[in-house]
């Protein structure tokens, strides 16, 4: 036993000795992450004190009263805590789905472009969306649906002889107008992940597939989908772990923080931005998001948990 372990040390000391130019080369992003990731992790102790500022913001963390869980009664005590809850969830389980079909959808049909000029272009009209920040998509949007000039009401529904619609005034209609705008910023992001996966899948398959007689769908559906699995399971069980997380800029922005449509449109990140911006309750935030770190590391380790029962291979971790 102690002459395993010797081994054992002896082997780490020499590959840190062959891999040493390597390690080096890690060192940055070590202390990147350690700076942006796990430091800040240290101002959890918020969301069980009451903050106050007295002096500069570490003095204030360490002199501020305990006061337990106090600050996650705000949230779950709210009479909006239901719905604010709701939204969050339905809609990212309508976005996981969303996120997951359709970009597959595109990068199998990027990747039977035969045409590599068309599918570069294609590729980069898709992605550019990706870039653009909610602030411009919101403009975009208002240029849509303003009620006295937005291009459907002037261009659209008036022209067809249709009363004009107050879609800052609509709850109904918000549900299907923020899907399709989140739709249409990250699928361009996940097909082209999608296509790099399938450009790693080795060609004698399909060449195998087209001897035996194989035809493009059944190619597709005997190879390319079973061969993406582990990217799919692995990027759903990433996205799984924002659960309890909205996209601030899309809830906040594109609607214009429109009080009418808060019934459909609040999610828990908007609803404690306006929180702190009215009570200035810095651990009422620190609470919010505490919840919704604790609640998604389980939601990841379940799912990943029922994904290892089922297939041990696919499971993230």
């Amino acid at each position: 036993m102690l002459t395993t372990t010797k081994s054992s040390q002896g082997g780490f000391v020499k590959e840190v000795k062959n891999s040493w130019p390597l390690l080096v080369m890690l060192f940055p992003g070590i202390i990147v992450l350690l700076i942006n990731n796990y430091i800040p992790m240290l101002g959890i102790v918020i969301a069980f004190k009451k903050y106050r500022l007295l002096g500069n913001f570490f003095e204030s963390i360490i002199m501020s009263d305990w006061i337990g869980f106090k600050n996650f009664e705000f949230f779950f005590k709210t009479p909006n805590a239901f719905i604010i809850t709701r939204n969050t969830i339905l809609y990212n389980i309508l976005f996981i789905f969303l996120g997951l079909v359709i970009p597959v959808l595109f990068a199998i049909a990027l990747n039977e472009i035969r045409n590599k000029m068309f599918s570069k272009l294609y590729q980069s009209v898709m992605f550019l969306p990706y870039f653009i920040s909610w602030i411009i998509v919101s403009y975009l949007a208002y240029a849509l649906f303003s009620i006295d000039s937005g291009f459907i009401n002037a261009n659209i529904l008036v022209p067809m002889g249709i009363d004009k619609v107050s879609w800052y005034f609509e709850p109904q209609y918000w549900p299907g107008i923020l899907t399709f705008f989140q739709v249409w910023k990250y699928t361009g992001y996940n097909a082209v992940v999608y296509l790099a996966a399938i450009s790693g899948i080795d060609s004698e398959y399909y060449e195998a597939a087209a001897i035996d007689g194989a035809t493009r769908w059944q190619q597709i559906k005997h190879i390319t989908l079973p061969m993406l699995q582990p990217i799919m399971i692995i990027m759903t069980l990433l996205a799984v772990g924002r659960i309890f997380n909205a996209d601030f800029g899309l809830f906040y922005n594109v609607p214009k923080n429109s009080g009418a449509l808060f019934g459909v449109t609040d999610v828990i990140d908007t609803y404690v931005f306006r929180a702190l911006r009215n009570s200035n309750n810095v651990g009422m935030a620190a609470a919010a998001g505490c919840y919704q770190a604790v609640v998604g590391c389980i939601t990841v380790f379940t799912a990943n948990f029922i994904v290892r029962k089922i297939d041990n291979d696919k499971a993230l971790f």
